[in-house]
């Protein structure tokens, strides 16, 4: 009794009865957004895990701005309730209600967007909940441990929620990967829901792509947590194996560099620089901006001058200081990858090349 109450009143809190999957031509392990709204939607499960409701109210109006729907949004801060809590999730529906009205007072643009489909008479959410679970997870789970718990995440999360066809399964997957790389503390959850997103259709583009959107909208710390846990799931730079492109030989800037390196440029300022065994840069100064510095695979090296090196392993996020003397690299037997991006960037900033990191000098951080 207690249990169907509980679904009841959470389901009802969901607006209505969930559907079962019946759009047409409909490819449930698709994601449906843009790279455009992907990066939006990250942004806003992030700021709504984090519970930062000023930051998810710019994130919301810049989802409205790639065409992301009132009916997108809304499924994606509902559904989070189960992943971020309660709390978090009805704050961060309010927040949408006043982003909404505010727009439409303003006559800028809202799109609704389609609901759910009705869900049909012989729906079983048990049934089809437990279908679901098994494919996201790989394999049949049951929680024997708390069984009242195993049905909930059964009939309830994959069953009631999951079914909603507003959003595909890929699209809950980003939804909830972006938002547990928000918390500190659920590692074991980003990581199930990391293969899980794979499972479910998320390719490996995309789910690079919320690091990157990560980066271009300022969440690093975030995006260090979703690195080191993505490359603890993926191939480790040994030799060039990696799940991130190397993009392209580093031609423009290797007057600046003591070995081969290689840039892959991402939208909003964020690049992705790998390194070659003991490839680093020469030392040089940033003025007039902070760069950030996100290790993505492999190791490395970055030092200030006069300062003892820091070792970069996937995940470490550095902040450079403005006007700060410094070098970055790979260490000696081992490839490296980081995403780089300047921010507190003021106008005329530039950047200030200066001598070689010489052998002497890289030798001693080994």
């Amino acid at each position: 009794m207690k249990q169907t109450i509980f679904i009841l009143a959470t389901a009802f809190l969901l607006t209505a009865c969930s559907p079962k999957q019946t759009k047409e031509n409909k490819d449930m392990q698709k994601l449906s957004f843009t790279s455009e709204q992907a990066s939006a939607m990250s942004a806003i499960a992030c700021h709504e895990a984090k519970g930062d409701l000023a930051e998810l109210e710019k994130a919301i109006n810049n989802g409205f701005d790639t065409d992301l729907t009132v009916s997108q949004i809304k499924e994606a801060l509902s559904q989070l309730y189960a992943y971020t809590g309660f709390p978090r999730s009805l704050n961060a529906l309010g927040v949408l209600k006043q982003v909404i009205e505010n727009r439409q007072a303003n006559g800028q643009k809202v799109l609704q967007g389609e609901e759910a489909s009705e869900i049909p008479d012989n729906y079983n959410a048990l049934t089809e909940g437990t279908a679901v679970q098994t494919q996201l997870t790989g394999k049949p789970f049951d929680y024997t441990f708390a069984p009242a718990t195993d049905y909930y995440l059964k009939a309830h999360l994959f069953g009631d929620i999951f079914a909603r066809d507003n959003l595909t399964y890929a699209d809950r997957e980003l939804v909830t990967v972006s938002a547990l790389s928000g918390l500190q503390g659920v590692e074991p959850q980003l990581k199930a829901h990391i293969a899980g997103a794979r499972n479910m259709g998320v390719s490996e583009e995309q789910l690079q792509g919320i690091v990157v959107a990560f980066a271009a909208n300022g969440l690093f710390e975030e995006a260090g947590r979703l690195a080191k846990n993505y490359d603890k799931l993926s191939n480790s730079v040994s030799g060039q194996t990696t799940k991130w492109s190397i993009g392209s030989p580093n031609y423009a800037y290797a007057q600046y560099f003591t070995g081969q390196s290689y840039l892959q440029p991402y939208y909003g300022g964020v690049a992705n620089v790998t390194f070659e065994p003991k490839c680093r840069n020469n030392w040089h100064i940033h003025h007039g901006a902070v760069q950030v510095l996100i290790c993505l695979s492999g190791e490395g090296w970055y030092q200030e001058w006069e300062k003892p090196a820091v070792r970069l392993t996937p995940g470490t996020v550095v902040a450079i200081p403005e006007g700060v003397k410094h070098w970055h690299g790979a260490a000696k037997d081992s490839w490296m990858q980081h995403l780089a991006i300047h921010t507190q960037e003021q106008p005329g900033a530039t950047n200030e090349w200066l001598e070689p990191v010489d052998d002497k000098q890289y030798s001693n951080v080994e």
